[in-house]
């Protein structure tokens, strides 16, 4: 999808909703904004002879900053930043990335609560993924994606490197780049239970 779409469907219905205008600014990377905690929170870039500000989502801040650097051309679907009403001596307009375009290519979307848009997916596993406790909780296509199955999905599944495996489920962006999907049906196996992601 395009942004242009992208842009106009949140359009329409934030239009419905009462909410907030998307739109779409091209500018020049500045610099970017530190958090206290030394995260990178935002970027300014330089469209015409506007200073803007873009706050970014600490999962994709530094992504992004590894991605498009100071004075690469970038394009950004953003909304307004609802602090920047609390406080109106800013310096510049504040916006709230939606999604982010790189001169490479690469996109990025802040992600909202939970997994988000239906997919399908197809690919060969790479390589297991593991749990905080060591435990393997999913898999890594040759595609980047990763698709969550939960250690009891896993032993279910069955599923080893070089498998090849269709499935569908619900995807967020990756940090860096790619989507990580939480699966409902691999290979035709459901997987049943919709409880949060471990």
């Amino acid at each position: 999808m395009s942004l242009l779409k992208h842009r106009k469907r949140h359009h329409d219905r934030d239009a419905r909703d009462g909410g907030h205008e998307e739109e779409t600014l091209n500018g020049v990377v500045q610099a970017y904004n530190y958090s206290p905690k030394g995260g990178v929170e935002g970027m300014l870039i330089q469209e015409g002879d506007r200073t803007l500000q873009i706050n970014l989502t600490p999962d994709i801040g530094l992504a992004i900053a590894l991605a498009a650097g100071v004075g690469q051309s970038v394009e950004a679907t953003v909304e307004p930043e609802p602090e920047a009403k609390k406080h109106p001596k800013g310096e510049h307009p504040v916006h709230r990335l939606v999604v982010l375009k790189a001169t490479n290519g690469r996109m990025f979307a802040s992600a909202g609560p939970g997994h988000g848009e239906a997919v399908t997916v197809e690919g060969v596993v790479s390589r297991l993924n593991y749990a905080k406790h060591g435990e393997a909780n999913g898999v890594v296509l040759e595609s980047g994606d990763f698709l969550h199955l939960k250690p009891d999905g896993m032993k279910r599944a069955g599923l080893q490197v070089g498998q090849q495996i269709r499935a569908e489920g619900r995807a967020r962006p990756t940090p860096l780049g790619q989507r990580a999907i939480e699966a409902e049906i691999v290979n035709g196996l459901s997987l049943g239970s919709k409880k949060p992601p471990r």
